[in-house]
């Protein structure tokens, strides 16, 4: 996570913006006399959020918990993808 001062921030804020959105990571922004603030793309906050909201149900947590340890643990099913627009043509077809 870069850190930068309020001063740097103010002049360089075209750059700190582009920053968090290429990097897809935050900035935490120092202040002298007050508390500091974190600035990040819309994209990384909405996924923070989804994550959040997630993780706020235990049986979720612990599904997905459980899902990542079946994983590092190599028991994964790999399986074909539907082709839907092959679907989306015989489902018309039997209409």
């Amino acid at each position: 996570m870069r850190v930068v001062s309020f001063s740097e921030a103010r002049k360089h804020l075209k750059s700190v913006l582009d920053t968090v959105n290429d990097d897809a990571n935050a900035t935490i922004v120092t202040r002298r006399d007050a508390d500091d603030a974190v600035v990040m793309s819309l994209d990384y906050y909405n996924s923070l959020m989804e994550t959040v909201y997630l993780l706020k149900s235990p049986a979720n947590a612990a599904h997905l918990a459980d899902s990542i340890a079946q994983y590092k643990a190599g028991k994964t099913v790999t399986r074909e993808l539907i082709d839907t627009a092959e679907n989306n043509d015989v489902n018309a077809e039997n209409a």
